[in-house]
């Protein structure tokens, strides 16, 4: 199956050569190609992406700023001119960075690093269990050559390392190879929220919350941006 994809670039020229590669390289389909960041922002609001090619620098919002608005995060692989955007990019697990000009030969590097992300995930399907109307309490996360189950009210939080995800529980630490994004719709939202890209935190574990973080025993986890207003919603339906 094609990786569904999406350009945001606000240069008309630099536009066209993205969605050139992307029309010549094998196992990738257009889905749209926008010059305006916000508008892209609503299609990937109502439609389902694989990769996001976009541009950092850009007049509306930045690409760093629409990466973290997006709530359902795809592949990204993330276009400049300017190489001081890497770090923060890499922070954002972006999963490529490219360096204007691009040639063709290192978009194809880039789009194999989304395809080996795509076959480590279904060649090691790390979850297995609890989709979000189910009623099971546990569920079994792959810990290299083992499964383990873990029963859902241990877990205190969950926090992304790239292509890996640590899950901490009451009384041990599980590393499992797998996305924050395939944990999170496996998670009942009842019991778990997301608070920040690298972060999913259970409600009961909570003990605290102050202005943009909680506390979580001795931890403190920030609350991003684009996840306040889902949290504070949440909160507000638990409050007596």
């Amino acid at each position: 199956m094609n990786l569904k994809c999406v350009v945001v670039e606000d240069e008309p020229l630099a536009r066209k050569l993205m969605v050139e590669y992307v029309n010549s390289a094998p196992g990738l389909d257009l889905l749209k190609d926008f010059g305006n960041p916000l508008e892209a922002l609503e299609f990937m609001r109502e439609n389902e992406i694989d990769v996001l090619f976009s541009d950092i620098r850009m007049k509306e919002i930045s690409g760093l700023t629409l990466l973290k608005l997006i709530k359902s995060k795809p592949f990204v692989i993330l276009t400049t001119a300017y190489s001081e955007y890497a770090i923060e990019g890499f922070e954002l697990d972006v999963t490529d960075y490219l360096l204007k000009p691009i040639t063709f030969e290192r978009f194809l590097k880039a789009v194999e690093k989304v395809n080996q992300r795509v076959k480590e995930r279904e060649k090691a399907p790390s979850v297995l269990g609890t989709p979000q109307n189910a009623q099971e309490d546990f569920i079994f996360l792959k810990d290299g050559s083992k499964l383990m189950k873990v029963n859902l009210a241990d877990i205190l939080y969950i926090q992304g390392l790239k292509d890996y995800v640590k899950v901490m529980t009451k009384d041990k630490q599980i590393v499992s190879l797998q996305t924050m994004k395939s944990l999170e719709e496996t998670l009942p939202s009842k019991q778990f929220i997301r608070i920040h890209n690298s972060t999913i935190v259970a409600f009961d574990a909570i003990e605290e919350i102050e202005r943009d973080k909680v506390k979580i025993g001795k931890n403190y986890f920030s609350i991003s941006d684009s996840y306040k207003k889902t949290f504070k919603d949440a909160i507000e339906g638990k409050r007596v």
